[in-house]
């Protein structure tokens, strides 16, 4: 992949931190804002399970939702010896609820027998876990390893192809991430996908996005065209 690109990437990062200096994970899976890296690994499992929780769902109504499924089931061990009808139960406010609990059902009973109830690191590893792919993968070892990683969301793949990474109609996320790669400096990647989506959701949304009130509007394909 050519790691050269007419995009202005370092003055986009830099707008980013300015507009949003906390680069927060949306998912409150209680250790995005501890500092600790041990406290930050013992509950990686929760980032875990949210991410997959929040394919097709909002991370406001995961939130909601985990708050209660984590005080029921406060460990990866608990969580995969709940009846799976129970788990179902609880999280199917967040759709698909049936092959998400067995999912992470699953990915629970080999965290707790395997990993002493922690997240592995290795990105193989986490892709052999039940419902992980690379953007739930690339996210989880962001936030608790400091690895770098593209999680190509929905926001990320919008927005990146209006600032013209690539075309905009791409829409596969592992193309996504393959050209963002090397474009993005790997120590920039995991607070710059944490920030396009906190962008994506106030300001460059779907349908109506707000370019009049851009930050990047100077460095953005798609804004330039605009009157």
């Amino acid at each position: 992949m050519n790691s050269t690109t007419s995009v202005p990437v370092a003055d986009i990062v830099a707008a980013l931190k300015v507009r949003y200096p906390a680069a927060v994970c949306a998912l409150d899976w209680g250790g995005q804002h501890d500092s600790d890296p041990e406290t930050r690994r013992r509950n990686g499992w929760r980032l875990l399970v949210m991410a997959r929780l929040s394919a097709q769902c909002t991370d406001a109504r995961v939130n909601q939702v985990c708050r209660e499924l984590f005080r029921l089931y406060p460990t990866p061990g608990a969580l995969a010896a709940a009846p799976q009808a129970d788990v179902e139960a609880v999280i199917r406010p967040c759709g698909l609820f049936r092959t998400k609990a067995e999912s992470i059902r699953a990915t629970c009973a080999i965290l707790a027998a395997d990993w002493a109830g922690l997240v592995p690191e290795d990105m193989d590893t986490l892709l052999s876990l039940p419902g992980v792919g690379r953007k739930i993968a690339n996210l989880v070892r962001g936030d608790l390893y400091g690895q770098p990683g593209i999680v190509a969301d929905t926001h990320c793949i919008r927005i990146c192809g209006r600032l013209g990474f690539y075309p905009e109609e791409l829409k596969d996320p592992v193309r996504a991430e393959r050209i963002l790669s090397p474009l993005i400096p790997p120590a920039e990647q995991s607070d710059f996908c944490h920030r396009i989506v906190q962008f994506g959701r106030d300001t460059c949304t779907a349908r109506a996005p707000a370019c009049g009130a851009c930050p990047l509007r100077s460095f953005c394909a798609h804004g330039q065209k605009l009157p």
